[in-house]
C-alpha cells in the first residue's frame, strides 16, 4: 500500500510535533539524499520535496535544507526536522 503525504507549508514546521517514536522505512540512500539536498539548496537555491513522518501522520514538504546535521535538518527560518522521521527526499 502506498503511504499519501499530506502536503504542509515550510512555515508550518514549527507546529508540528515529533514526540512520537516511530519505526518507518527510509529510503535507503536518505543520508546521501540529505547532502546532495543541502548542497544545492544552499549553492543554487534548489527547493526539494522532503516526506516525512510527524504525530499526525505523513507529511510532505518543499523547500530548500540549509543544514543536514547528524540528527536533524534545518530548513529556513530555523525549521527542524528529526532525521529519524523522514522518509525519502525527492529531487
Amino acid at each position: 500500500m502506498k503511504t499519501i503525504f499530506q502536503k504542509v507549508e515550510k512555515e508550518m514546521v514549527s507546529e508540528i510535533s515529533f514526540k512520537k517514536d516511530i519505526d518507518i522505512d527510509q529510503h535507503s540512500d536518505l543520508i546521501s539524499q540529505l547532502h546532495k539536498a543541502m548542497i544545492l539548496g544552499n549553492e543554487y537555491h534548489t527547493k526539494v520535496s522532503i516526506c516525512f513522518i510527524d504525530d499526525m501522520g505523513p507529511k510532505q514538504i518543499e523547500t530548500t535544507i540549509w543544514y543536514a546535521g547528524t540528527k536533524f535538518i534545518c530548513l529556513k527560518g530555523g525549521r527542524f526536522i528529526p532525521i529519524d522521521h523522514i522518509v525519502e527526499v525527492k529531487f
